[in-house]
């Protein structure tokens, strides 16, 4: 499933001389490299909300069919449009694009150290709890302004730790172990916000950008998701063990079975004629919550699509509900606006991946954000998008710095990287 072999694996070919050799007998990896962000919209569908439709004979499983049938036909009309304009010529690898950024691996492990930190540190200090949400506070004291700040940083150490894996800065092993030390840092954060969504986000992000980029292996994919479906029991009552500890009250009569029903949260959304104004951000919010940190605006209101939601469907704003991302777009959108929507972002996702060159540590970034933010399954529409320019303005400093130590031209290889191969490879990109 990987679009990108390990660079250590990758025969060097001299830049300008197509590979004759056809993709044979790979369909599954020919998907991946030329339809990345369609299988990425359709893969959670797939291996588990329909799937769970289907046994449990929901009712409203043929809406749930053609929601995610307009969202699919925006990102296929997308990126089927992009393999046909590409350019038949060969480019630079992504390896050897990669392998300029001669100081990208210390920056990804500078950057996971202070990300992993600064979440748990926030977390500590009540920043994203679900105490705080349910006294609808804002933790404003001076330490969540600051941890604030890094933001994204966790989405951004593991794209650097991809371009950093691509770039032959660093084998496979010792990325992987630094995966697992922002995997980590999740598990901790969730024991102080008694929040579980966040974390299980990251693993999809991870699952989606590690397999597009060749991080990952398929199997190893499917292996992680069957042991945290067989742990999922478990680890929902450890859960509600924590909240109930904080002083929250948890719904005895709701099961860890029930809460995997993700087919029956989508297709609540089929009983409310769309679009509903329920008084979701507009574009000064936007510019307000996106582009300027809470340190220079920290008398900002929380900004909540999920708490407006609940509230429309007669609940509190101390609480929040989502229809999960696709639910949310067409809730707020309409049926047009479910194509519109992710075609916009297959498009964004195209251009990062594919114009101009291979992408180097920041449109990898960008990228990274893309797939964390407004194409994540589990994302809450519109606010994934604040989310997305949060993320990409917190990771500037990181970002030009990187620009700014690039190494170009014949010097742009170092001897730590000579020793693994670095390849001008044809991708999907």
């Amino acid at each position: 499933m990987s679009i990108v072999p390990p660079p250590a694996a990758i025969p060097v070919r001299a830049v300008g001389r197509p590979d004759t050799e056809p993709e044979r007998g790979r369909p599954v990896l020919w998907i991946v490299r030329h339809y990345p962000v369609t299988v990425v919209v359709l893969a959670p569908y797939a291996l588990l909300i329909v799937p769970l439709a289907v046994l449990h004979a929901n009712p409203d499983t043929g809406f749930v069919l053609r929601l995610l049938g307009a969202a699919l036909l925006g990102t296929v009309a997308v990126e089927t449009a992009a393999l046909a304009l590409r350019r038949r010529r060969w480019r630079p690898g992504v390896g050897a694009v990669n392998a300029s950024y001669r100081h990208v691996y210390l920056a990804a492990r500078i950057v996971a150290v202070v990300g992993v930190l600064a979440s748990i540190t926030g977390a500590q200090a009540g920043h994203g709890t679900i105490f705080t949400q349910l006294t609808a506070d804002v933790a404003a004291s001076p330490v969540t302004r600051v941890t604030s700040l890094a933001a994204g940083w966790s989405y951004l150490a593991f794209a650097l730790l991809l371009a950093s894996y691509l770039g032959g800065h660093a084998p496979r092993r010792r990325v992987l172990c630094w995966v697992g030390f922002l995997v980590a840092g999740q598990i901790v954060t969730v024991t102080a916000t008694g929040i579980t969504s966040p974390a299980f986000g990251y693993l999809s992000f991870l699952a989606a950008a590690g397999a597009v980029c060749g991080l990952l292996r398929a199997r190893e994919v499917v292996v992680v998701g069957v042991v945290l479906l067989v742990a999922w029991p478990t680890l929902f009552t450890l859960r509600n063990e924590l909240r109930v500890e904080g002083g929250v009250s948890v719904a005895a009569d709701v099961t860890a079975s029930d809460r995997l029903r993700l087919d029956l949260q989508l297709a609540e959304v089929a009983q409310h004629d769309a679009p509903v104004d329920v008084g979701q951000p507009g574009i000064t919010d936007f510019a307000r919550y996106g582009l300027v940190p809470r340190m220079l605006d920290p008398d900002r209101p929380p900004l909540s699509t999920g708490a407006l939601i609940n509230q429309y469907l007669g609940g509190s704003a101390t609480s929040a509900y989502s229809f999960l991302a696709l639910g949310n777009v067409y809730f707020i959108e309409g049926w047009s606006g479910v194509p519109l929507y992710y075609a916009g972002w297959a498009a964004v996702a195209v251009l990062l991946l594919r114009a101009r060159g291979t992408p180097g540590p920041v449109r990898l970034t960008l990228f990274c954000f893309v797939l964390a933010g407004p194409l994540l399954w589990s994302s809450s529409h519109p606010d994934s998008m604040i989310g997305f320019l949060q993320h990409t303005v917190s990771a500037l400093p990181v970002l030009l710095l990187l620009r700014r130590t690039r190494v170009k031209g014949r010097h742009a290889v170092g001897p730590q990287v000579r020793r693994q191969p670095v390849a001008a490879v044809r991708t999907g990109w």
